[in-house]
């Protein structure tokens, strides 16, 4: 830190914070982040490598999956090494080029999910509502152009939010609200302008939203569909192909719509309650996504046991 003024200091450290009141408990609080941590690791790991080797999921399903897993592991990789340095070693510390780089992997690849899941909900529209024409549709170059545009647009997307943060000035506040680095949170400790960061970030988390809508347009779609089908158990069997998704995809926003409901409407909101809903939207989706599809998803499920060596006779 260096002086500018009389009254103002610009910080060149941020301090993150663990969980308010259980500081003497964050050691404990590790283990099960830590196993979380490397649960999710080598579940998304294994999900690649399990697609990566069998040929015989070489579908377009499949290939959305090792995207969704992907971006769990760039989602987790980007922010639970900071979480377990807080309540492993009690280091809060952060240098401010260090946060702004990490707030752009968090909201990159969290808009990478998030693209991932509105694929993967078109992947089923098709799936469900014009199965002829699946294979014809969702070819494997298609595949890769969808994935590979979607993530270049989730670069760009986020692309300016470090220069923005950059430009800015911080003086005196350096204590964030989480265990890591979110726009938002920078954003407030500035004491420079910072309409065109507030404006430019609820247009990023207006994009993110809109996918959720979409996401939503298609299963109604999906309904109507399954709806229209004679058969109960045909029906079923048509739902039963999309709850893998509907679970990844609950899993992914609820977190995300109650983060962004308590701090924007809750009169008394909890700090305690809102870090340990900031914590989950991170840690949760990157580990049950995997036990999800291995556990829906048989042909998954049953070339993981192969792997392994488990298949049951």
């Amino acid at each position: 830190m260096f002086l500018l003024n009389t009254s103002e200091v610009e910080v060149s450290t941020f301090l993150l914070i663990g969980i308010p009141g259980l500081e003497h408990a964050h050691i404990w609080i590790s283990i099960p982040i830590c196993l979380m941590y490397l649960m999710a690791i080598l579940g998304n790991c294994t999900i690649l490598f399990v697609i990566r080797t069998e040929h015989s999921l070489q579908d377009p399903m499949y290939y959305f999956l090792s995207m969704l897993a992907l971006s769990d592991l760039g989602l987790s990789s980007s922010s639970l090494p900071t979480m377990l340095r807080i309540f492993l070693f009690n280091n809060m510390g952060i240098s401010a080029d260090t946060c702004i780089a990490q707030e752009f992997f968090i909201h990159g690849f969290t808009d990478m999910e998030s693209s991932v899941l509105l694929i993967m909900s078109f992947d089923r529209l098709v799936a469900i509502c014009n199965p002829l024409r699946y294979s014809s549709i969702l070819t494997s170059f298609r595949v890769l152009q969808i994935g590979l545009a979607f993530a270049i647009k989730s670069i760009l997307l986020v692309l300016p939010l470090p220069f923005t943060l950059k430009r800015l000035r911080y003086c005196n506040k350096h204590l964030l609200s989480h265990s890591y680095c979110l726009h938002q949170d920078v954003m407030k400790l500035a004491c420079s302008d910072n309409r065109v960061n507030f404006y430019y970030g609820l247009f990023v988390a207006l994009c993110m939203m809109s996918d959720n809508v979409f996401i939503a347009i298609s299963y109604v779609f999906i309904l109507k569909t399954v709806l229209g089908i004679a058969s109960h158990g045909e029906r079923l069997e048509a739902l039963d192909t999309c709850v893998s998704h509907i679970c990844a995809v609950l899993v992914f926003y609820v977190p995300i719509i109650t983060l962004a409901t308590m701090r924007h409407f809750a009169k008394h909101k909890s700090p305690l309650a809102m870090i340990l809903i900031a914590d989950a939207f991170l840690l949760v989706p990157t580990l049950m996504n995997p036990i999800v599809y291995c556990v829906k998803t048989w042909q998954i499920g049953v070339k993981v046991l192969e792997k392994l060596a488990l298949k049951p006779k």
